[in-house]
């Protein structure tokens, strides 16, 4: 798939998360926005995991640490074919599986989620397990920056370093917000590259939003003997004007109005991709 041809589904990624949060009136708009690119190149371009292979042990494992964020996560899946996209219509409503979290009642999810700091920990399980099998898969978590303060992440860091799970890759949605407000003010974690490096991760930074870049970077080699921790420079409520960068957003749902608004901004976007490409 080509960098213009993976452009074209974050934009409709983004097109559709919208869609699905306003009609459900729940959602975590701002984070899935700051995500869905570093989705994108996982699923379409990184992992060895697909609905034909969900039920092999040699399949790659994804966990969403940051389970909030997870009308990204739908739609990426629903794209992948783990289920009719028309499902999603169901988010949040009663009796649907498509609730506010990563539940293992959806197709695709390998892991209940939500709770912060449970991703990385079970990672660490899932990569020892992997290294004690001989096997080659390879395990993947996104975490959120705000998460970071869950003691939890650094046990698991340690213990991820300790036993050289170099099978294992962390990426960090890195856009510096939280529910509350920024993350250096309610509970600082930088410099996050350098407390990763100290604790023996293989540490690289890349920009969250360029695709090429992060197609580069997740496709890598990994360091031997080391886990890798992907720190994705992100802005959340990427791809829509008036929601980056807005602490509001964490949780906002667009009114009709700025729905209309949010959805002619990403088409223009889409159309003016699509000029580039004719």
């Amino acid at each position: 798939m080509t960098d213009h041809a993976l452009q074209l589904k974050s934009i409709q990624y983004r097109q559709k998360l919208l869609r699905y949060i306003t009609e459900a009136g729940a959602g975590h708009t701002g984070g899935s926005l700051s995500c869905v690119d570093i989705l994108n190149v996982l699923y379409n371009r990184i992992m060895n995991v697909s609905p034909d292979n969900f039920d092999q042990p040699d399949r790659d494992r994804y966990i969403q640490s940051k389970g909030h964020s997870v009308e990204a996560l739908y739609v990426v899946l629903a794209d992948q074919g783990f289920y009719p996209e028309a499902e999603l219509e169901t988010l949040c409503r009663y009796q649907s599986p498509f609730v506010g979290h990563p539940t293992r009642k959806v197709p695709g999810i390998e892991m209940n989620t939500g709770a912060l700091g449970h991703g990385l920990p079970i990672c660490v399980g899932l990569a020892l397990a992997a290294k004690l099998d001989g096997a080659r898969h390879r395990i993947f978590t996104l975490l959120g920056d705000g998460e970071l303060a869950e003691g939890s992440n650094w046990e698991a860091a340690m213990s991820a370093a300790h036993y050289e799970l170099d099978n294992l890759t962390a990426i960090l949605d890195h856009n510096t917000l939280q529910i509350t407000g920024h993350t250096h003010d309610v509970c600082s974690n930088e410099p996050v590259d350098e407390k990763f490096a100290s604790f023996g991760w293989y540490v690289v930074s890349v920009d969250g939003h360029d695709l090429a870049a992060l197609t580069e970077v997740l496709s890598a080699k990994p360091a031997a003997g080391k886990p890798t921790m992907v720190i994705a420079n992100t802005v959340k409520g990427r791809g829509v004007s008036f929601m980056e960068n807005v602490v509001s957003w964490h949780h906002g749902v667009p009114s009709p109005e700025q729905y209309e608004i949010a959805q002619a901004e990403l088409t223009q976007a889409e159309s003016t991709l699509l000029g580039q490409l004719n």
